[in-house]
């Protein structure tokens, strides 16, 4: 039997981490310790190999998860019948978990880039901090229920324009954003908070780490039950 946390053989566990062209390994790591600490069995699977998955293969997990990274590779290693069949699959039932780069692909990017599309024609930009030359920092963000969290933040993006919104960013644009998409339940998030200690080197923060990954052990659940967080 598999054991609590471990990855077993593809197609077996309700979890699929993408690991593909463009993923940050680190961030992949990150994801796979929340994962693997609160008991979550998953399989990991590259863009080749997702490439090469059917609409029923890629439904016969409940839960896609697309780590940071580079958005613009992590388009770019899927074919069109990839995301065809992703999108597809999340409109029959799949459930989505995007994390800031995953957050980007979600969205729909013009020509030449390629994108998920789940947001029905809705582009994402960078969050403001970008336009101000930072490109990593620490950032406070709110939830619906008043809670403030300090989250890692790296060139990620704000979610204007679509889903309900589970937390904002201190100028008030989406940080977190929920939403069904046909049958299927969509997480996006521009920031990181399954960000490691060692992230934080440089930066202050006032939430201690074991918070910020608790945190992302909530909207993991989430995505994978389908669970709405309190919203705005």
């Amino acid at each position: 039997m598999l054991a609590c946390g471990a990855r077993g053989p593809q197609g077996s566990e309700a979890i699929l981490l993408f690991t593909g062209t463009g993923t940050s390994a680190g961030d992949v790591a990150a994801l796979e310790t929340i994962l693997e600490a609160n008991h979550l069995s998953y399989d990991t699977v590259s863009s080749a190999e997702l490439n090469a998955m059917t609409a029923d293969g890629i439904r016969r997990h409940r839960l896609l998860i697309v780590p940071g990274g580079n958005f613009v590779a992590i388009g770019d290693s899927l074919t069109p019948a990839a995301r065809t069949n992703i999108r597809d699959s999340v409109r029959n039932g799949l459930n989505y978990l995007g994390v800031c780069a995953g957050a980007f692909v979600a969205g729909s990017f013009p020509a030449p880039y390629k994108s998920l599309n789940l947001t029905s024609g809705v582009q994402f930009r960078f969050y403001s901090a970008a336009s101000r030359n930072v490109h990593k920092t620490a950032v406070a963000i709110t939830a619906a229920d008043g809670a403030t969290l300090d989250q890692y933040w790296e060139d990620g993006p704000q979610l204007t324009g679509w889903g309900a919104v589970v937390a904002k960013y201190p100028d008030q644009t989406p940080a977190i954003v929920e939403g069904a998409v046909g049958s299927g339940w969509v997480m996006l998030t521009g920031v990181h908070p399954e960000a490691p200690e060692s992230w934080r080197s440089g930066l202050t923060f006032s939430t201690p780490a074991s918070t910020d990954h608790a945190f992302a052990a909530t909207l993991i659940q989430a995505a994978l039950n389908r669970t709405p967080l309190p919203h705005f």
